[in-house]
């Protein structure tokens, strides 16, 4: 059973928050060395347009990410009232549970179908509910798919630099300019590496997480639709069967039951007719007796004999 909780995604969001905090006090620290990489004796602005573009995909993919996270928190506090509200067997399951979430749409979706008498294929719901939601994290997989590739574009575009700086460097041997150029092509090629890596290693490693938290959230949807709405809902020939066959269980220990009770009645017919019996020897005897007492009370007080 998928364990429904409504904090799997709030506690990736916290870790995200922590782990920014942590890596902003080490840039921080060595704010120094990344004065002296990023921005001293910089030739051409072409360092800093990259490394800016590199560290802005991956803020954008960050705040999309955050978003995505905030509104899988709203999902899963939504989808635990929804199993709560069905557990207490609440005739209004959608109560405090948002109508745009997307616990509310599938069962929606379940009742509409049950109300048409037509086939409930969570399969089909299932596949559809993947392909809709693999398009809010569409962007945040674009990031992850081109922020390593930012750094390889950036250390191209600065041997291409360092090139240029050396062929001039080769037509007038006494020009120093070109050889700083060619240093200058350099340095810049390993920041944007650098640069890209960093944010690569901290972007992937949440983007999993992402993966994770919609994964987690899905599969209890699907947990929920199964466990709880498609035995409710559900009129097709499988489920017709399981309730036929639910049936004849039934059937079958009401039968035993009974035959528990006429074995019963028949115990109680046996020992009626023994009692019977017995009832019918003690009265018989009661008789003789009796007639006994009337023949000693005759001859005691010598009255005629009964005529018979």
């Amino acid at each position: 059973m998928i364990d429904i909780r409504h904090n799997y995604s709030g506690r990736t969001l916290i870790r995200l928050i922590v782990l920014g905090i942590v890596a902003l006090l080490i840039l921080l620290v060595n704010v120094d060395f990344i004065q002296k990489l990023y921005l001293e004796h910089q030739l051409t602005y072409a360092g800093l347009l990259i490394n800016g573009g590199i560290i802005l995909i991956f803020l954008l993919g960050l705040v999309k990410m955050i978003i995505v996270l905030v509104s899988y928190m709203r999902e899963e506090t939504d989808l635990a009232h929804f199993v709560e509200h069905l557990k207490k067997g609440n005739n209004n399951p959608l109560k405090a549970v948002s109508v745009d979430s997307i616990i509310a749409r599938r069962y929606k979706t379940i009742v509409r179908l049950s109300k048409r008498h037509a086939r409930i294929n969570q399969s089909a719901l299932a596949a559809t509910l993947v392909a809709d939601e693999g398009t809010r994290i569409s962007f945040t997989r674009y990031v992850s798919n081109i922020l390593i590739l930012t750094g390889v574009f950036g250390t191209i575009v600065s041997l291409s630099i360092a090139l240029v700086g050396a062929s001039d460097l080769l037509d007038t041997a006494k020009d120093t300019a070109n050889m700083s150029l060619v240093i200058h092509g350099m340095s810049m090629a390993l920041s944007t590496t650098i640069t890209a890596i960093l944010c690569y290693l901290f972007y992937g490693y949440f983007y999993l997480k992402l993966g994770d938290a919609q994964a987690h959230l899905l599969a209890g949807v699907e947990e929920v639709t199964t466990v709880y709405l498609i035995p409710i809902y559900a009129h097709d020939k499988d489920t017709m069967l399981h309730e036929v066959s639910g049936l004849v269980h039934g059937l079958r220990q009401t039968a035993e039951v009974m035959k528990a009770v006429q074995l019963n009645y028949a115990e109680a017919g046996v020992r009626m007719q023994e009692m019977i019996k017995n009832l019918g020897q003690q009265i018989s005897r009661t008789s003789e007796d009796t007639a006994v007492i009337k023949q000693l009370l005759r001859d005691g007080f010598r009255l005629p004999a009964e005529d018979d």
